[in-house]
């Protein structure tokens, strides 16, 4: 893990109390941090999840789902297919 990794997961869990997320950040670079550990940790790649099992991965660390995952939709995160049946994780 590169020292830039290291830090960024440190940083990372300073937004997580007892394995849950305290808030969404609203600094974008912040916010991004936190997508990029939710991406890495919550979704694998190479496979299709539909809408429901992103919820529930997501509700896993936050109870607000919907917006995280519009973030990782609008951030590039994830990828989304045309007609919203499934997502994939983008690497």
């Amino acid at each position: 893990m590169s020292d830039n990794e290291h830090s960024s997961t440190r940083g990372v869990s300073d937004l997580f109390s007892r394995g849950r997320l305290v808030a969404i950040p609203r600094k974008a670079a912040r916010r991004e941090q936190l997508l990029v550990h939710l991406t890495r940790t919550l979704f694998e790649r190479d496979r299709a999840y539909v809408e429901r099992e992103i919820n529930e991965a997501l509700l896993t660390v936050h109870e607000d789902s919907s917006a995280l995952r519009r973030y990782l939709v609008e951030g590039g995160f994830l990828a989304r297919t045309r007609d919203g049946a499934t997502y994939r994780r983008v690497d």
